[in-house]
């Protein structure tokens, strides 16, 4: 029985970290070609050491994604390996707490609009690019986050990083729809990472979203099952918190 996305490319950013591992995992099962793309050229091969995904069916690609040069060479090598990109889950992105915003230096900001904003901007927009010329009815996954629907102290940088995100993600759906390529997000609250249980060892870990979850609601929204679903924000959190 032929899985959804068997012979299907699947490009995953921040494939090295904690979510995109597991979210590369769920993917390599189905049958799917990996492109999967991180600044750490070493967390990409140790994923597919570990997963022992046939070299016909990967490849890796390091790169700052922010970067438009960079990106489109990305873009350049999946063409030539796999001719074409039919889902992206952009998961990379970042976090970082910071003084007051009335007391707070630049360069948290500057980081957060960088790592959550523009590289969403640049990375989405590439793929998308990629996707009207190809002629793909393709789909695009953001991994957002719940707080970027409000403030929260010390975060202004993060939350407003990440509302801007939202913003993309939504401008994106209303201009790909003509072209049948849908675009949406994911707004989970804390994510069981090990960095996070670290940072947060008295938390109830058993109330936080788990990757597997992510990967199973990329999956759908990739799928033909989400079809009639774009330009959405699908929150992912335990609301009896």
């Amino acid at each position: 029985m032929l899985t959804p996305y068997k012979q299907k490319t699947v490009m995953i950013t921040g494939a090295g970290g904690a979510v995109g591992r597991v979210v590369a995992q769920y993917f390599a099962t189905q049958g799917a070609r990996l492109v999967l793309v991180d600044r750490s050229k070493e967390a990409l091969a140790a994923l597919m050491e570990e997963y022992k995904v046939p070299k016909a069916r990967f490849m890796l690609a390091s790169a700052d994604l922010g970067q438009p040069n960079e990106m489109d060479k990305v873009m350049r090598a999946v063409e030539r390996r796999f001719k074409t990109v039919d889902l992206l889950t952009h998961i990379a992105g970042g976090f970082a707490m910071g003084d007051p915003v009335h007391t707070a230096p630049l360069d948290v900001f500057t980081q957060m609009m960088y790592i959550n904003a523009q590289v969403t901007y640049v990375t989405c927009g590439r793929v998308a690019r990629h996707m009207v010329e190809k002629g793909v009815k393709g789909a695009i996954v953001a991994v957002l986050a719940k707080a970027g629907q409000h403030g929260a102290r010390k975060m202004g940088a993060y939350t407003a990083s990440k509302a801007a995100a939202e913003r993309i993600i939504q401008s994106m759906a209303l201009e790909l729809s003509e072209h049948n390529i849908r675009v949406n997000g994911i707004m989970p609250s804390t994510i069981d990472t090990p960095a996070n249980r670290r940072d947060m060892p008295n938390a109830d870990f058993s109330k936080w979203v788990t990757p597997q979850q992510i990967a199973d609601i990329v999956a759908f929204l990739g799928s033909d099952a989400a079809s009639a679903i774009t330009g959405d924000s699908l929150e992912v959190y335990n609301k009896v918190l």
